[in-house]
């Protein structure tokens, strides 16, 4: 196994119980484990919920994890993947002072280049939202940094592998026992 450390998402199939979030995050804790970012959805199975977590370790620290994630009882199954693996994006939305979208002729070529969507427009305020990978976020950020930004708030990974995962069997199991 290797020692590297790499940026890994974890996909992590349970059943939604009230306190699985804090089980799941303290296995992280108890490693020492920096969560990068978590986002909790329901997935492709009804009454099954998907965590993707993602976390930079090493794969033999994301073995253990898995297999600690998969001791818990609502946990259906868990999984873990590279970055080369999946296909992933986030989420973000910035609130502006309007006067600026009309001020600042550089705001409306951001928003062009980047290819964000204004959301709403008022008197005192306009949103944008984008989507994308994190460094592209973080670039759209830095260029309306400068002009003031009111709110900012970016979701965590969303992800599905490139590969088709086996889990859609052990989740229909899931679901014929309900």
């Amino acid at each position: 196994m290797s020692q590297e450390i790499k940026t890994f998402t974890i996909s992590v199939y349970t059943e939604n119980n009230i306190g699985l979030l804090n089980r799941i995050s303290a296995i992280f804790q108890r490693r020492h484990i920096n969560i990068e970012s978590l986002t909790t959805s329901q997935s492709e199975i009804k009454n099954v919920n998907r965590f993707v977590i993602v976390v930079k370790i090493t794969e033999d620290q994301a073995i253990k994890v898995v297999r600690q994630i998969e001791k818990q009882v609502e946990a259906i199954r868990a999984y873990y993947h590279t970055n080369d693996e999946t296909i992933f994006t986030e989420n973000c939305m910035f609130k502006i002072k309007s006067e600026l979208l009309f001020e600042e002729p550089q705001i409306q070529n951001i928003i062009k280049e980047s290819d964000a969507r204004i959301v709403t427009v008022n008197r005192d305020f306009f949103v944008l939202e984008n989507t994308g990978r994190r460094h592209e976020i973080e670039e759209l950020r830095e260029k309306l940094d400068k002009f003031g930004i009111m709110q900012f708030v970016r979701s965590g990974r969303i992800a599905v592998t490139k590969e088709e995962m086996k889990v859609s069997e052990i989740l229909e199991e899931f679901r014929n026992q309900q």
